[in-house]
This record gives C-alpha cells, sequence and structure tokens, in this order.
C-alpha cells in the first residue's frame, strides 16, 4: 500500500501580460455576436482559468521539453503516457501528472498535481467593474483573417481578458515517496515553460503570455491531518523566493525543508 507523505501547496497569482482566451460556449451564431467568447463563472460572470487548461498547458510543454512520445489520444490531439511501469518510475510528466488506469496495467500509478480553478482576483474584478469595457470584465479585439484563395477579408471579434489582471491558483502536489521532492522542481521548469510560451488560445497572434507570481509553498506533513497539530505545518518555506524561475535556483535548499515520518 502506497503512504501519503504530505501534501505542498502552492498559491499564487497569474498575471496577464497581454490579452487572455480561453474559450467558451459563446454567441458566434448570433446575428452581430462575438465569435470567440471566454468561458466565464456562471454565479459571478467573471472569466477564469480552468484549472484543466492550465494543467494540460503545464503537461504539453513539459513533454515537448523532455522529448517525450505522443502515444495516447485525448480529444484531437494526442499526449504521452508511459506504457510500462519501469518508464512510469523515470518519467517526470506521468508521475506528476498522471496516466490513465489502463496504460499501465498491474501497475500502482499515482497522480501528484492536482489543479484548481483559478478565479480573477477581487481587486481586479473590482476595477474592471468600473472600466469602461467592451463586455463585463473583457476587451473585444476585432481582427480580419484574409483568404488565401480569394484575398476576401472576413473580419472576427475576439473576447480577451485584458493585460495586467491577476488570477489566484493553486495547486496540490501530493508526496508519496521520497522520490517526488526531487520530481517536483519538473513541475516549475514547466511553469518558466509556460511563461515563455502561451496560455489559452490564439497565442500565435500574440495572446496568452502570462506570469506566475507572488508565490507561497506551504508543506503539510501527513502528520498535520492525523493529529491536527498546526505546528507540523511550514508555511512559507519558499521564502523570498516567488517566481518559478526563483524556486528553481533555490530548489535544494525549499526541497530540503520537506521534513516527514519516514515510510514505514
Amino acid at each position: 500500500m502506497t503512504q501519503l507523505l504530505g501534501k505542498m501547496l502552492i498559491n499564487g497569482k497569474i498575471e496577464t501580460k497581454t490579452g487572455l482566451h480561453i474559450g467558451g460556449s459563446g454567441t458566434g451564431i448570433e446575428i452581430g455576436g462575438i465569435d470567440g467568447v471566454v468561458i466565464r463563472d456562471p454565479v459571478t460572470n467573471r472569466p477564469y482559468i480552468p484549472g484543466s487548461s492550465l494543467k494540460g498547458s503545464l503537461r504539453s510543454l513539459l513533454e515537448r521539453a523532455e522529448g517525450k512520445k505522443f502515444n495516447k489520444p485525448v480529444g484531437r490531439s494526442m499526449i504521452h503516457m508511459c506504457e510500462s511501469a519501469g518508464d512510469y518510475n523515470n518519467c517526470n510528466v506521468c508521475r506528476i501528472f498522471g496516466v490513465s488506469a489502463e496504460s499501465i496495467k498491474g501497475a500502482m500509478t499515482l497522480t501528484r498535481l492536482f489543479v484548481r480553478d483559478a478565479k480573477m482576483a477581487e481587486d481586479d474584478a473590482k476595477r474592471l467593474e468600473n472600466a469602461d469595457t467592451d463586455m463585463p470584465y473583457t476587451e473585444v479585439k476585432t481582427e480580419v483573417v484574409i483568404d488565401r484563395i480569394t484575398s476576401a477579408a472576413n473580419p472576427r471579434q475576439m473576447e480577451r481578458v485584458p493585460p495586467g489582471i491577476r488570477f489566484e491558483f493553486e495547486m496540490v502536489y501530493n508526496i508519496f515517496e521520497l522520490e517526488d521532492r526531487n520530481t517536483l522542481k519538473a513541475l516549475f521548469d514547466a511553469m518558466c515553460l509556460l511563461e515563455d510560451d502561451y496560455l489559452g488560445g490564439q497565442g500565435s497572434r500574440g495572446y496568452g503570455r502570462i506570469e506566475f507570481k507572488d508565490i507561497l509553498m506551504e508543506w503539510r506533513p501527513s502528520e498535520y491531518y492525523l493529529t491536527g497539530d498546526e505546528s507540523k505545518r511550514s508555511q512559507g518555506i519558499n521564502g523570498n523566493s516567488a517566481t518559478p524561475s526563483q524556486i528553481r535556483q533555490n530548489f535544494e535548499q525549499i526541497s530540503g525543508k520537506l521534513v516527514f515520518k519516514e515510510p514505514s
């Protein structure tokens, strides 16, 4: 039986550096409607970043950076998934982001990373409520697509979150064995990759540049959950290292603060 040694909570802000478009169901079929709308919270009507979008982007970039084989169809795309226990044990992608139950038969595989939906920061939401934006909390960018055969111009409108808006993210990284401490570093590698890539759609047109800021890492060993002893929690173990690149540079020092009971 695999024993949980503890949970690493990673909280912080995602700030948009350019317009952000993560698509939702919208009004494109209506006359005069927006061709591409953003996904919104059905209760608050505010745009948000789905945990699945953030996790999928991190996984895809790490797969490509580590040269993984794309062998598993998911929807219209392909992802990497190990097919043997030996490969899985040495694969940062599968250990962090998980594999399907049928991928590695007869082996215990566990997903380390959970990613929550990232809600718009309250102060930024209030600021947008008072701003003269095209739509509630968002701007509309008109683009013109030129037909390569007829040269006809086809205008379209894309909704996006403006630059300078922050979303509050939370990731939970489970540690089941000693090696997971080292695997955690690959998550921050992926976050650095995403900062130099894009999140959401239309990235080749300049959308989706983001930055991770104000990161706070909190270590909660299994003893905290079993005993309720608040002294077991270690908050802010990353000190002044508040960005992915800073955490990578000081990772050995940070990971050394993960104190837990050795598995029996």
